[in-house]
């Protein structure tokens, strides 16, 4: 059953009428209880939009959304604005946003452009990244 019909007749069981039939529901019917009628309600909005939702976040976990220039290699243009503004003293917060990258990129490219020393003892993000 497509989801569009199951909404209709769930629509139609909480106005309290028959779906087959079109008859009204007798009172003493369950589907007249003020609680089933707000029940059915909520499952006919959650139904809305069920087709088109993408799947909860236990099936497919979210990312966290991206700058708009994280992972593409930097330009010579990047790196002079990036040292101006280094030299300037803007926070790296803002000039990663300026820049359309992630903090953590900027700290990184300033350590390999040689603004800044890396962390002691090198390792993955310290001097020898610095290298590269």
């Amino acid at each position: 059953m497509e989801l569009q019909i199951a909404r209709q007749i769930i629509d139609t069981l909480a106005q309290g009428i028959h779906p087959i039939t079109g008859e009204a529901m007798p009172d003493d019917s369950p589907y007249n209880a003020p609680p089933v009628i707000r029940a059915l309600h909520a499952v006919s909005r959650a139904l809305e939009g069920a087709g088109s939702t993408p799947p909860p976040a236990e099936e497919a976990p979210r990312r966290r959304s991206q700058p708009p220039n994280a992972g593409k290699a930097w330009s010579a243009q990047e790196d002079a604005a990036l040292e101006t503004a280094f030299d300037a003293g803007i926070p790296l917060k803002q000039v990663a946003q300026e820049l359309g990258r992630t903090a953590f990129a900027v700290e990184q490219r300033l350590i390999k452009i040689g603004k800044v020393a890396g962390p002691a003892g090198g390792g993955r993000y310290g001097s020898s990244a610095a290298m590269n």
